[in-house]
């Protein structure tokens, strides 16, 4: 593992600093076009979660054999296997969900979070931080896919949690919550529209957090010493 890099700094890269969603902006395509519920963004979420941790160890593995002539062509083929395993995965499991994720499943190969990691931190580093890279980078990635996926779909039907039997099966039927009873459906929020809508609100939300937080640090930094200070004289007063 590289000096300069431990577990605290990729957690807080994956989660907050550097979130792959709110912060780098990558993999927008499907953040925005399957996030309309709770379920949809969940299965997408471990889906690329999956593919994540998996091409991350196999680069990790290969990163001393691939020579750089080739080694973006190998990365995409890793990911191309992943995400085939993860969708034959989700086809045994979860048949209903993988159809209504449809084209976004095969297009977490393309996923430029996916790629980057493994070119910029899987293939410079061992094993287990690539592993653990991979995981919190999914997990950062997958919380904004369901928060945004929580507040489309409340904003749209007034509940939650709805068909979570097609990811969890039978025991999940019953978990929707309905928070506002008679509540009108709000069509905008459960379209495109409405996903780039909250997408810019939880970025607004993040860089207002960070703004206070950076105002409370900088305001630390200048407060005076409290307590007496001792001033000591040299020389001779005549």
């Amino acid at each position: 593992m590289a000096a300069d890099v431990s577990y605290k700094d990729l957690s807080l890269n994956g989660l907050w600093k550097n979130n792959p969603a709110i912060v780098q902006l990558l993999g927008l395509c499907p953040l925005l076009a399957v996030t309309g519920s709770v379920v949809n963004a969940i299965g997408l979420a471990l889906a690329t979660t999956l593919v994540l941790v998996t091409s991350n160890t196999c680069v990790s593995l290969i990163r001393n054999i691939v020579s750089d002539a080739i080694r973006l062509p190998v990365f995409v083929m890793i990911i191309a296997a992943a995400v085939t395993c993860t969708e034959l995965l989700m086809q045994a499991f979860a048949y209903e969900l993988y159809q209504i994720l449809g084209i976004f499943l095969p297009l977490i190969t393309t996923n430029c979070v996916i790629l980057g990691r493994a070119d910029g931190f899987a293939c410079k580093n061992s094993l287990l931080p690539s592993i653990y890279d991979g995981l919190i980078m999914g997990v950062g990635f997958g919380v904004v896919l369901v928060l945004l996926g929580a507040m489309r779909e409340l904003a749209g039907t007034g509940a939650l949690f709805a068909d979570m039997d097609l990811l969890l099966g039978p025991a999940a039927v019953d978990w929707k919550i309905v928070v506002f009873e008679d509540y009108e459906s709000f069509l905008l929020a459960i379209l495109p529209p409405g996903a780039f809508i909250f997408t810019g609100l939880i970025i607004a939300m993040k860089n207002i957090i960070d703004g206070r937080i950076q105002a409370r640090i900088d305001a630390a930094r200048e407060k005076p010493e409290s307590g007496s200070r001792r001033v000591r004289v040299t020389g001779t007063i005549s």
